[in-house]
C-alpha cells in the first residue's frame, strides 16, 4: 500500500528524530521542518498528507501556523506538544488541528493516530458528493440524500437537532470537533448555554445509537474538549 507522505515540523531534535525513525521504520514517507515559516513552505510545495505539528516553535507559535494553512488547505494536522491544559487543546483544534497528542507520548499511539487519520483520508477520497452519497460506520447508516439514519437497518427517530448532530460528527470521522465548533455549526454561535444544550442532545443521541452508553461504540467524549466518532471496523 502506498503509504502517506507526512510533514514533521519539530525543532527539537531528539523528538524529531524519534518520530522520523519510527516513520521509515514503518514505511512512511516523510519531510521536515524546523521552524513555522519553512513548514508553512514545505507544506504548500509538497501538499503532504498529514502534518505533524508542534506548538513550540521557535519563529512564531503552532497554532499560528494551523490558521495560516488553514486559509488553502485542509490537510489532516495532528499536534504534539508539551502543552497539557485543556485550553491549549482547544485553541489548537478550534484553529483547525484535527487531532492532539501530548508529549511524551508512546510510538504506538502515534502511529494509531496516523492510521485513524489515514482512514479518515480513504474516506473522504472515496465518498461522491456528501449530499447524494451514504455514509456507513458499522451498524450505522445515513443516507444524506433522503435525511434518514439507521441502525442495523432500524429506521432512527431523531429530532431534527440530533441528525444534524449525527451528520456533523459522520463527516468528521476521526476528528475531535470542540465544544465551540459544534455549537456554531449547529445554533450559529457558541454561547455557554448552548454548550449546556449540547450535553443534553449529546445525551438523547447516544440513547439511540449506542447499545451501551457507559461502554460507546460510536461517539467519544473528550472531556472539557469537546466529541469525536469513531470509526467502527
Amino acid at each position: 500500500m502506498n503509504k502517506a507522505l507526512i510533514l514533521v515540523v519539530e525543532d527539537d531534535n531528539s523528538v524529531k528524530n524519534l518520530i522520523t525513525t519510527t516513520l521509515k521504520a514503518h514505511n512512511y514517507r516523510y519531510l521536515s521542518s524546523q521552524n513555522g515559516a519553512s513548514a508553512i513552505l514545505e507544506a504548500s510545495s509538497h501538499n503532504p498528507d498529514i502534518v505533524l505539528l508542534d506548538l513550540g516553535l521557535p519563529d512564531m507559535d503552532g497554532v499560528e501556523v494551523i490558521r495560516k494553512i488553514r486559509t488553502w488547505s485542509n490537510m489532516p494536522i495532528i499536534v504534539i506538544s508539551a502543552r497539557s491544559e485543556d485550553t491549549d487543546k482547544i485553541e489548537a483544534l478550534d484553529a483547525g488541528a484535527d487531532d492532539y497528542l501530548t508529549k511524551p507520548f508512546s510510538v504506538e499511539e502515534l502511529l494509531a493516530r496516523l492510521r485513524v487519520t489515514q482512514r479518515r483520508l480513504n474516506m473522504l477520497r472515496d465518498e461522491t458528493t456528501a449530499e447524494s452519497s451514504v455514509f456507513t460506520n458499522g451498524k450505522l447508516r445515513i443516507d444524506y440524500a433522503a435525511g434518514c439514519a439507521y441502525l442495523a437497518d432500524k429506521e432512527l427517530h431523531l429530532t431534527p437537532i440530533e441528525y444534524k448532530l449525527l451528520c456533523l460528527l459522520s463527516r468528521n470521522v476521526g476528528k475531535v470537533l470542540t465544544h465551540t465548533f459544534i455549537t456554531q455549526s449547529i445554533w450559529g454561535s457558541s454561547w455557554e448555554n448552548d454548550i449546556a444544550s449540547l450535553r443534553v442532545f449529546m445525551a438523547t443521541l447516544r440513547k439511540k445509537i449506542e447499545t451501551d452508553t457507559d461502554s460507546p461504540q460510536y461517539i467519544q467524549t473528550h472531556i472539557g474538549v469537546g466529541y469525536r466518532m469513531l470509526k467502527v471496523e
